[in-house]
């Protein structure tokens, strides 16, 4: 008998493990990329000594396929490149912030759970521009689901926090001797 209550109870067992282990779902969910052009791809910026040009711009959302369900909002990317354009005056750039201006020249709100869209120049040797110099950044900010909507952004705006300083070169000659070697 106890052999029986035994394998039983083995028995169960196995039938509760195979019983509550979870089955593959029917279907998955697809997610795709959903990707707007941005019109145009490419700008020239300037501020003050910095110049520069925003290329290859496109804002891209992650969507449920089928239902259109917003997995992951929009986000702006794109390549920042900046050069020095002053002769005399090094920069370090501390920061960039990104606006999204309506047609009323309104700033477009982020939604409240999203981050402002702040460019950090933190990787090394790309926040200190001397003379002539230009560094470039990647841009993967964040968009305002308001902006997708026909005809409601107008601009982009980045608004550039740095600083300049003097730069100057300057030789020193100095006079010197060899002795004789031994």
């Amino acid at each position: 008998m106890s052999k029986w209550m035994g394998l039983t109870i083995l028995a169960a067992g196995v039938a509760m493990i195979l019983g509550c282990s979870q089955q593959p779902s029917g279907t998955a969910a697809i997610i795709e990329d959903k990707t707007y052009t941005v019109t145009p791809a490419s700008v020239t910026v300037k501020a003050g000594i910095v110049t520069g040009e925003v290329t290859e711009m496109k804002v891209t959302e992650r969507v449920e396929k089928g239902s259109d369900r917003v997995v992951s909002p929009a986000k702006l990317t794109g390549t920042l490149k900046l050069k020095n354009t002053s002769a005399n005056e090094t920069v370090r750039l501390v920061a960039g912030k990104i606006l999204y201006i309506d047609a009323q020249g309104q700033p477009i709100k982020l939604e409240e759970s999203r981050t402002e869209p702040v460019v950090k120049f933190a990787t090394y040797g790309s926040e200190r521009l001397d003379p002539g110099q230009d560094a470039t950044q990647s841009l993967d900010v964040e968009f305002p689901a308001e902006a997708l909507k026909a005809k409601k952004l107008k601009e982009i705006r980045l608004e550039l926090a740095y600083i300049p300083s003097p730069y100057r070169e300057e030789s020193i000659n100095f006079t010197v001797s060899i002795g004789a070697g031994k």
